[in-house]
Parts: C-alpha cells; structure tokens; sequence
C-alpha cells in the first residue's frame, strides 16, 4: 500500500469545504478589526439573525393553529363540543414523540446565564427543536408564552456566534445580553423594554455603559426585522390611560399588594407542578414512574377538559387580554374564575413539559385581576369623593406588577407597559403597583426559603437542582484557609503594604491570641488616608510652602504609621459556622452584599478556622455537581465513601 504524497493532502485539506462560521473566522482574523467593531457586527447579525428566527416562530404558530383549529377541528367538529378537547391532547402528543426522539430540547435562558458565566457547562443548543416543541404547544392551546422561546431564540444565536468565534467569557456574556433584548423586543415589537430585560435579567450587574450600545444596536435591528416580518403593531392595542384623580393613587398600591400575592402564588405553583409530574409530591410517587414522553399527553387532556368550560384559557391569551383592557364587560365572578382557572393551567402546562414562555399568562393573571379589582373598587366606592378610573385602567397596572413580581424584572415590566400604552401619564401608578409588588415578593421570598439570593453568586440555574446541593454541603466543604490574616496592632501603612503586596481585597485582623477581632478592606485603609488628610492653606512664599507640605506629610505618615489597624477594622461582621449548610451562608452574604465570610467555630466566635469565598463556593458547587453526575456511572466504596474506577481491560 503506497503512502499519500504530502502535496496531495495539503491540496485536499486547502479545498475542503469550510462553514460559513469558518470563514468569518478567518476574514475577521485577516481584517484585524478593532474589539469594538467586531462586537457591534456582532450585534448587528444577532440582531438579524434573532428577528428572522422569532418571525419564523410567529408563522409557525399561526400555521399550527390553523392546522388545529381549521383543518383537525373541521374534520372532527360536527361530532360535538367535546372534541376542542381533542386539540390539546393532540399537542401534547406531537410535543411527547418529541421529547420521545430528543429527551433534552437544548438548555433555558438560566442555563445559558450559567454557561456563559462559566458556572457550569454548556449543553448541546437545539434551537430548532425547542422552537418548534414551542410552536406545536402555542398552536395547540398550552396555557403559555412565546416570549420565553423568542428569548431563547437570541441567547441561543449570541451564545452560537460567541462558541464559534471563541470569545471570552465577558463577550460571550454581553453576546447572551444581546441576544435576550433582540428576542424580547422582536417578540413584543418592544426595543426598549428588550434592552432593559437584558440588562436587568441577563448581564445584571456584571454589564458595563459599553454593553449598552450592543444590546442596544441587537435590539433595534431585531425589532425592525419584526416589524417587517409581523407588522409595525404592538403585541396588542392598550386604551389611552385616564387619569381621574391624583387622590387615586393609594387605590394602585393596594392593587400592587394583591399582585404580589398573585406572583408567590404563580411561581410557587408552577414549582409544585413540576414537582408533581416528577413524583415528588406525597401520594403521587407514581407519577415519577410515567415515562416523561407521556407527560404532555396528560397536560394537554387537563387542558383540554378545562377548556370545555372555560374557552378563554387557550393559548397565549392576547384576545381574552385585549378584550378587558378595551372594556368588554366581564361578570366579576367570570374574572376570579379566570383568575384562579388560568394560573392552574398554566403551571400545568409547563410542569407536564409543553414548551413557552411565562411572559403572558402572568399578563392574562394582572389583568385578570387589575379588572376585576376595578369593578370592586366601583361597587363599593360608588359615591366617594374621588373619581375611580375604569376597570381597564387597573388591568394595565396590574399586568405590569404580576409581571414584575413573577420575572422578578420590575423596570422591564415598567417600560414594556410605557412602550405598549406610550403615554407618561401611566408611569406613575405603574412605578407605585410594581415597586410595591416586587419588595413585597422579595419579602415574602427570602423570609421562608433559603437559598432564594443565589443571583449573588451567579449560580441562578436550575434552582431546584441548586438548592438540594446547597443545602446538603456543609460551610466547612466550602470553606479556604484565610488568604491573609493581620495582626492587629500592625499600623494602617503596614496594613495597607500588606494587603496591596498581597493582591487581596480583604483580610481578618486577628489579636497576639490570634482570636478574630474584625475584617479590613481596601476601602477601610483609602478611608483612613483621606480622613488623616488635611487641607492646607498655601502661604505666599515658595520656602514657606515647602516647609509647611514637608510638615503636613511628615505628620500624616506618622499619624498612619502609629494608628493600628485595629482601630479602622470593621469589628460587627457576619459569621458562619463549618456545620451549617451553604445555602444559609449565601443568603447571610446576599443580605449584606459580601464577598467573603469568617467562618468560626459555634461554641468560640473568636476562633477563625477558615474563610467563605464566593469563588470557593461556586468550585465546591461544580465538584459537588460533576460528583453527583459521575456516580450515576462509577461505583461508590461502601468503606471510604468514594467513587472506585473498575478496572480497565488491558490490551496487548
């Protein structure tokens, strides 16, 4: 067998065929463009490239919903009502031989947000599939959204383009950020409200002012593709807003109370119905045992059946929303209904595993309630001497507050409300019911549940997941040796020397007993230089000046020099204890915003046995992740507790 000339595989490899990726690659390469243009170009084909797919999404559920209603419900309709129950079941089938063929649809926006900020790898993108699984469900009549699949569509697109072009992680996450705000905004013809989801809900408080203009360019070009592809109109008409009294606005907050209740109730429903299609909940074991392809096939048939009753239940609900806010006249008992009926529904739709978003049935529940709190409010107010606005006009601020307080997102739900009504007049009962609704949910959260701040660590991704791993790791498994530990009578010079040499943003300060007395920062030894700093007045002669600024230093960098470090230490710190879990340690550290906890021991306070890092915790999380993984594969030494290799087939 003759060996292959070198020539002959230089000339095969050169006329290869390469992907389009590979070759923007390499023209970028060859171009050498600056960082900032070749992420506003970026930007600009995320743009496109989202606006295209979100078009492609809306045709796809209006051509399903056609099939279903037109074609399936022409051919079995003369059979009797009961068969719009047929539509749903069907739905459900179709989306169940798809997660039969494809187990996974592709990671949610959370799981992108880890990914791309590196908590966590990045499963395989399938885009396409879940778009679809997400059309069959709209289209169908599931209880849900396409503005979660929209979003998902453009992080999908960011975090393709930024695997491609093997971007740093800060781009990577700015390239996610952009892809968010182009799917929001293609899919609510709502540029603004898409920049701050982006902005608020992806990049949070890792963006910078310069991320503003790429997710900004991203956004205004997916919406004018959006706009060309849907129509210039908004996802609905909103009445123009009138306001009656300024005496009013009290009757907002209450609304804004009430919407907090609804939004607790709405996510915590939508956790236990995936708990109960999991067969985690008491008496429903079984239901874990149900192969997952036949979930949906049961949320569809519950959907089904209650439609037969309530019809306006079905499908992302934009006509039943409509209709309120144009002041149809609802029977208030018909709105409760609705009310209760569409949050059930809902969390069964996604907890039986129908694919959208969440966006539009928290919409359906505020103006639910907004209206029938405004008929409420005209029943028992009707000689008062303010004049009430008209039910509708409650419904918009609550759409906002439900929406706020559900998506945790309280200015996106703000501005999406100001750039569907586009009239200012509505900013300021929509600031008071939102601004109300989320402190009253953030209260309301962090109180029972710990583990809830997992955002400050960045590990917001698959919660439940996160939480059972928490909770059952011990500080102690997370803990560090203390990078740098200061005695306390060290001067603030020598301190401050110490933590700059060190590179470290903070240290214990510990007494000769080495028992812990507070925590320095850099900040604590800036501060002491500019309180020792004085100002000077300059005499008229250069001699004097001289003399007086030789003067004027000389006693400052005595006084630091003298000053021990013990004196400027922050001494009321928070602890934690080895032998509680990390979940309470993360929420002590969100309350405070800390980088870092000491971590004592229960029965001496004063006794640093270790320290508690953000960075450590995210690391102790990702061995505790990959651990419980492997085991699924190795065995575990019943001695030592340990994962065990078998033994390898040796090859001669």
């Amino acid at each position: 067998m003759s060996a292959t000339p070198l020539s002959d595989v230089l000339l095969a490899e050169s006329s290869a065929p390469t992907s389009p990726a590979s070759r923007l690659t390499k023209i970028l390469n060859r171009l050498e463009p600056s960082p900032e243009s070749v992420v506003l170009l970026l930007a600009v084909l995320i743009g496109t490239g989202t606006g295209m797919g979100v078009v492609t999404f809306h045709y796809l559920i209006a051509v399903i919903h056609s099939l279903m209603l037109e074609g399936v419900m022409g051919i079995i309709g003369g059979w009797g009502a009961w068969t719009l129950a047929c539509i749903p079941i069907l739905g459900g089938l179709i989306v169940g031989l798809m997660r039969l063929a494809w187990p996974d649809f592709g990671p949610s926006i959370s799981s992108l947000i880890a990914a791309a900020q590196g908590v966590r790898e990045l499963l395989p993108l399938r885009p396409v599939t879940k778009m679809v699984a997400a059309a069959v469900s709209l289209g169908s009549g599931a209880s849900l959204g396409p503005e979660g699949p929209s979003v998902e569509i453009g992080g999908n697109f960011g975090m393709l383009l930024g695997q491609v072009l093997q971007v740093s992680r800060e781009r990577q996450q700015l390239l996610l950020g952009a892809g968010a705000a182009a799917g929001l905004a293609a899919g609510f013809n709502a540029p603004i409200a898409g920049v701050f989801f982006a902005l608020e809900v992806v990049l949070g408080t890792t963006f910078a002012t310069s991320a503003v203009s790429v997710v900004l360019l991203a956004a205004v070009v997916a919406s004018l593709i959006a706009q060309i592809g849907l129509g210039a109109q908004p996802a609905f008409t909103l009445p123009v807003y009138e306001v009656r009294s300024p005496l009013e606005l009290p009757l907002y907050l209450g609304l804004g109370v009430l919407a907090s209740l609804v939004s607790l109730t709405y996510t915590q429903s939508i956790q236990l119905a995936r708990s109960f299609f999991r067969g985690q909940i008491a008496g429903f074991e079984w239901l874990g045992k149900i192969p997952r392809s036949l979930c949906p096939i049961i949320g569809g048939a519950c959907l089904g059946l209650v439609a037969l009753q309530w019809p306006q239940i079905l499908g992302i609900g934009y006509e039943t929303i409509a209709a309120m806010l144009q002041d149809v006249d609802f029977p208030l008992g018909l709105l409760l209904v609705l009310l209760v009926v569409k949050l059930i529904v809902t969390a069964i739709s996604l907890g039986s595993g129908l694919v959208g978003g969440i966006f539009a049935p928290a919409m359906f529940l505020g103006a639910s309630l907004g209206a029938a709190y405004g008929k409420i409010l005209a029943a028992m107010l009707p000689g008062a001497p303010i004049q009430i606005a008209a039910p509708p006009a409650y419904a918009m601020v609550g759409m906002a507050a439900v929406l706020a307080g559900s998506a945790r997102a309280p200015l996106t739900a703000i501005l999406l409300m100001f750039e569907l009504t586009r009239d200012y007049r509505i900013v300021l009962p929509l600031m008071a019911a939102v601004g109300l609704s989320i402190w009253l949910v953030e209260r309301f959260k962090s109180a029972p549940t710990k583990g809830q701040n997992l955002q400050q660590l960045e590990l917001n991704v698959e919660k439940d997941q996160q939480l059972e791993i928490l909770q059952q790791m011990l500080v102690a498994e997370a803990m560090q040796v203390p990078g740098l530990m200061l005695s306390g009578s060290l001067s603030v010079l020598e301190a401050g020397l110490a933590l700059t040499n060190g590179r470290c943003r903070s240290a214990l300060v510990i007494d000769d007993a080495e028992q812990l007395i507070g925590i320095v920062t850099l900040q604590d030894i800036n501060r002491a230089m500019s309180t020792a700093r004085t100002p000077v007045t300059a005499p008229t002669e250069t001699v004097e000046t001289n003399n007086v600024l030789c003067n004027v230093s000389n006693n400052l960098t005595s006084h630091l020099a003298y000053q021990p470090v013990a004196d400027i230490c922050t001494t009321e710190i928070l602890y934690a204890n080895p032998d509680e879990s990390v979940a309470e340690a993360i929420d002590r550290m969100a309350a405070r915003g800390l980088h870092q906890l000491p971590v004592v021991d229960r029965d001496c306070p004063q006794q640093v046995l270790g320290v508690l890092e953000q960075e450590g915790i995210a690391l102790a999380y990702s061995v505790a992740a990959t651990r419980k993984t492997l085991r699924r594969y190795l065995p575990l030494n019943p001695v030592s507790k340990e994962l065990n290799l078998p033994p390898l087939k040796q090859t001669v």
